[in-house]
């Protein structure tokens, strides 16, 4: 009889994409997590005059181009002060697909892949569809990840743990101190450590670290995307790099799953990565100033917010039935527990939206607080 796989029968539609079902045409969308900004026009002209050079025409490389893995080679450099060699990257369709060959690669059936809760829809979904077992841990209050609660919750059938700095759906930014403890327990459990740096540029307060800065062995592999640095969701451009003997392994399942990254979106992320960065300094000072804006009217409102520390999320507390109070009136924002158990309690508000609809849905979720207090 025909039927379905465990694991694509353990995961279901995310969360947020029922919310903006839910909502009206006209809503103020504060649920998506999409820069409001265009592509850098450098990035626009590097893919146009690529595909009229013909040079898109074909497949590339199965780990792409090879001027844009030199060009993310020099960006770890540059950025992270990590030597990681062209050969050692795999240009992906997006951040989503270096996940998921990264999991793909690392988890045997049944092993535990540990992250955060609440944390990034995806993490639980792509370890079902790797037939691991998703282990979702609770963060501090300040909605960050504690490194004792990670090194706590590894067993003998563990084979990963995500990190996430800046964080997804918190804001929240981990320390230098973190992530340094971080590459230990990789180190010293030999476990996986998967760090989705996609929001690494958006920080506000402190400074974004890596853990494979500080490790000491190679069971740390990096998760990375041009998607929020250079507003290039809809390109679909990300990469993971790692060690030699992770990337050939993540190679057998990124040749199968995709072949090569589109190849458009390659030449686009070349002339995004070399090209001047005065659009990522500027997106990320409008990101700051919408956060205090939101802030402020949070605490207008009496919603107790941690202060997120990067990327363009605040995770309020809020009260029971909120959520649906803010829909109905013509906000989206999304529930906590679409993002884990412990969620529970908070919402996920975007503002990566201008500053008068951030006023305009402000009102709107005063209203909402009023009228279920």
């Amino acid at each position: 009889m025909t039927g379905f796989s465990d694991r694509v029968e353990h995961v279901s539609i995310s969360g947020i994409r029922k919310v903006f079902e839910a909502a009206g045409e006209d809503a103020i969308n504060l649920g998506l997590g999409q820069p409001d900004f265009p592509t850098p026009d450098h990035a626009r002209e590097a893919a146009l005059e690529a595909i009229e050079s013909g040079a898109t025409d074909a497949y590339t490389s199965n780990k792409g181009i090879s001027q844009l893995r030199e060009a993310i080679s020099a960006k770890h450099e540059r950025d992270n002060d990590l030597v990681v060699p062209p050969e050692n990257i795999i240009a992906t369709a997006g951040g989503s697909e270096a996940l998921h060959i990264a999991l793909e690669a690392h988890v045997g059936a049944g092993e535990e892949v540990i992250f955060p809760d609440p944390g990034f829809v995806a993490y639980d979904a792509l370890t079902h569809i790797a037939g691991g077992t998703p282990k979702p841990v609770p963060l501090r209050e300040d909605l960050t990840l504690d490194p004792a609660t990670v090194e706590e919750n590894i067993t003998d059938d563990t084979a990963a743990f995500v990190v996430n700095s800046p964080g997804n759906p918190t804001g929240a930014v981990s320390s230098e101190e973190d992530m340094r403890e971080f590459a230990r327990i990789a180190d010293e459990h030999d476990v996986l450590c998967i760090s989705d740096e996609v929001y690494e540029h958006i920080v506000f307060e402190g400074e974004h670290y890596s853990p494979m800065q500080f490790a000491e062995t190679d069971n740390v592999v990096v998760v990375n995307a041009c998607s929020k640095t250079y507003s290039m969701t809809g390109w679909r451009l990300g990469w993971v790099a790692g060690s030699e003997r992770r990337i050939e392994r993540m190679l057998r399942v990124h040749q199968y799953v995709q072949a090569c990254a589109s190849a458009p979106a390659q030449f686009a992320a070349l002339g995004a990565l070399t090209g001047p960065q005065d659009p990522v300094d500027e997106m990320v000072a409008a990101f700051e100033e919408r956060r205090d804006v939101l802030l402020d009217g949070l605490s207008d409102i009496g919603l107790e917010t941690p202060t997120p520390q990067g990327a363009f999320y605040a995770m309020p507390k809020v009260p029971e039935g909120f959520v649906d109070e803010v829909l109905d009136r013509g906000a989206v924002i999304v529930p906590g527990e679409a993002f884990g158990e412990h969620g529970e309690g908070y919402a996920r508000i975007s503002y990566a939206t201008n500053v008068e609809e951030l006023e305009a849905a402000l009102e709107i979720m005063g209203e909402a607080a009023d009228a279920i207090r």
